[in-house]
């Protein structure tokens, strides 16, 4: 199944030094130019822009449908997250990386499924990739701005979970 992300969970995961897992977890992932815009822009961290600016090969830049893109009943979401929305549904099967919660609630409606930057840290950590607790410092540490019931849930799920060799 194709990944497709927005920007925000891309951006964390650069800050974090945590990007690799998407190709670990996924393979490769695609991301519309609009996406690579908005990582690239002066304010963006410099790690972000240095890492936008060179896409590893596992990174697919996917041309956007521009009509779909552009639907007014989205014209509410950022660009990117419209950008994103429209690969994800032109390329179906496909899993939306996005942080934003209307966002992902758009996508929900219209049967894509989603995924956050705390999802892709718990699913690394089910599979013994990172230490979801350092993972979770790390991203408070931005400016990263998440549900602290959603954390505490993911960190008591993880501490009762069974730890093989690494």
């Amino acid at each position: 199944m194709l990944v497709v992300s927005d920007t925000s969970p891309l951006n964390y995961l650069v800050w974090i030094e945590a990007i690799d897992l998407l190709r670990v977890l996924y393979s490769r992932i695609a991301i519309p130019p609009e996406v690579q815009s908005e990582l690239i822009v002066p304010d963006a961290p410099a790690a972000v822009r240095a890492w936008a600016n060179h896409l590893p090969d596992w990174v697919e830049i996917c041309p956007t449908d521009l009509t779909l893109r552009d639907d007014p009943r989205w014209r509410f979401l950022d660009l990117g997250e419209r950008a994103a929305l429209a690969v994800a549904l032109t390329r179906q099967p496909a899993i939306l990386l996005i942080d934003e919660r209307t966002g992902a609630s758009v996508a929900r409606e219209q049967s894509v499924p989603v995924l956050g930057t705390l999802g892709v840290l718990d699913e690394a950590a089910r599979r013994q990739l990172i230490s979801l607790p350092k993972a979770i410092e790390r991203l408070k540490q931005t400016s990263f701005r998440y549900p602290k019931k959603i954390v505490s849930r993911l960190l008591e799920e993880d501490a009762l979970r069974p730890r093989g060799e690494r």
